[in-house]
């Protein structure tokens, strides 16, 4: 069974930058397009950025020029390094790839004070 395990969230003042990681078992890692989605209180769950197997990316206009992903099929692992971080960006933050394919993981909080 595919297991999806997300880290490195926390509470950082705004401003200030933080490096996600999601860790997928399994040997598929390196087909799927991968992609971060967040869910902020009260709010829908919504895709923030994708990674395809090959490395091209796409992001929400609100993260675009502060977030950067990337991934390493090597390590099954795909990141997310966000920097100018904003009150807003305050959500669970969790990875799975860009149709759902894998269970959920446990997500990562990411708290930015103002």
């Amino acid at each position: 069974q595919v297991q999806v395990v997300e880290s490195g969230g926390g509470l950082v003042q705004a401003g200030g930058s933080l490096r996600l990681s999601c860790a997928v078992s399994g040997s598929a890692f390196s087909i799927y397009t991968m992609a971060w989605y967040r869910q902020a209180p009260g709010k829908q769950r919504e895709l923030v950025a994708s990674v395809t197997s090959s490395g091209g990316t796409n992001y929400i206009y609100s993260v675009k020029g502060r977030f950067t992903i990337s991934r390493d099929n090597a390590k099954n692992t795909m990141y997310l390094q966000m920097n100018s971080l904003k009150p807003e960006d305050t959500a669970v933050y969790y990875c799975n790839t860009n149709t759902w394919r894998l269970d959920w993981g446990p997500g990562t909080q990411v708290t930015v004070s103002s």
